[in-house]
């Protein structure tokens, strides 16, 4: 990475302070393609059961795509302190956000499924909505992780025993938040010579390799481990696993989407592609691209017989899905979501004091 990307500032991430005037074109390319992966994941769903390379296919991509995608979110958060400013815009950015979609997607899903519930589950996130709750967690953490010693090994440990720990119960999806924590620390460490490493030659050479490598060991485990592991959410004991089964396989899952993470990082275009500018809105395709999905399944949109045979429905559901979280990327959707996903709310917040420091300290 040359000196001057090296140095460019960092663009904004769901939560940070105001946005720089200079991106990296790197992070939003990375993060880009991975909210790419998340979606096509998410297309590929439905014919997960029915096919054993779909779903080696599904348990190779949902090995590090949401890693990457939290240690992006944790390397921009290194600057959180909890001062008044950048909590309120972790307000504005997270929290409400987390609070319209998990009411929309409540009663979408609901509408769907012709459900007249009333309950409003707040604190239960819906589908997607784990994951904006769980950055407001952690980024609240983030002053803790900058003051131990060994922050990465207190993680793994800590989603270790998360994954061994059956009673922590479905509220707030606290088996999601404390089994995904590893990446988000491991973002908090990592400096830029870090992600220049990754994207030396060498590793580039091998990346693809890798990635074959990790697909044929995906089609051999699929039948013989559960996939739901790489959800992060379930417990050993729940698996029909001993506990210490939960510690092996934090550290097993850890090491495989380090490994993964890596390699994606290392075959990421670091110059300014068309896509870079769409790394800016990957919150919004992120948000909004499983109303789409829901609703595909529970119109019966899977049901075609076009969709029934794997030859089809790969290149077909893959397509579809990256072309639609692309345009939901984009500069028009940013402007017409913003009020929702990014809203000012400046009545909300105390005003600081005339001559009170801009860093809050």
């Amino acid at each position: 990475m040359s000196s001057a990307r090296a140095t460019a500032q960092i663009p904004r991430q769901p939560g940070d302070a105001a946005a720089p005037k200079q991106r990296d074109a790197f992070f939003d390319n990375a993060k880009f393609l991975a909210i790419v992966l998340v979606a096509v994941a998410h297309a590929w769903e439905p014919m997960r059961g029915d096919s054993r390379t779909v779903t080696a296919l599904y348990m190779a991509v949902y090995a590090f795509h949401m890693p990457a995608f939290i240690v992006i979110a944790g390397y921009f958060s290194r600057s959180f302190d909890g001062s008044p400013r950048r909590v309120a815009r972790l307000i504005t950015g997270v929290a409400v956000p987390y609070v319209v979609f998990q009411l929309a997607y409540t009663f979408y899903m609901r509408w769907l499924a012709e459900d007249t519930s009333t309950y409003i589950p707040l604190f239960e996130p819906k589908w997607l909505m784990w994951f904006l709750l769980a950055l407001f967690i952690w980024r609240l953490t983030v002053p803790v992780w900058q003051a131990v010693r060994w922050p990465l090994p207190l993680a793994l440990a800590i989603a270790g025993a998360a994954t061994a720990s059956p009673t922590l119960g479905g509220d707030l999806q606290m088996q999601r938040v404390l089994q995904f924590l590893p990446f988000f620390v491991l973002g908090l460490c990592l400096k830029q010579e870090h992600f220049a490493f990754v994207r030396r030659g060498v590793v580039r050479l091998l990346a693809l390799p890798v990635f074959a490598v990790a697909l044929l060991v995906a089609y051999w485990a699929e039948p013989r481990m559960e996939y739901q592991w790489f959800y992060h959410r379930d417990t050993a004991q729940e698996f029909g696993q001993p506990w210490w089964a939960g510690f092996a396989m934090t550290l097993l899952l850890f090491a495989c989407a380090v490994v993964l993470t890596a390699c994606f990082f290392a075959l990421v275009p670091g110059r300014t592609t068309w896509f870079s500018v769409l790394g800016a809105g990957t919150l919004y395709g992120y948000l909004l691209h499983g109303f789409f999905v829901a609703g595909a399944r529970e119109k019966g949109w899977y049901d075609a017989e076009v969709l029934q045979e794997m030859s089809t429905f790969l290149p077909i559901t893959t397509v579809v899905a990256a072309a639609g979280v692309t345009l939901l990327c984009t500069p028009l959707v940013q402007r017409i979501f913003r009020p929702l996903m990014e809203p000012k709310l400046a009545w909300f917040f105390r005003r600081r004091p005339a001559g009170h420091r801009a860093d809050d300290r």
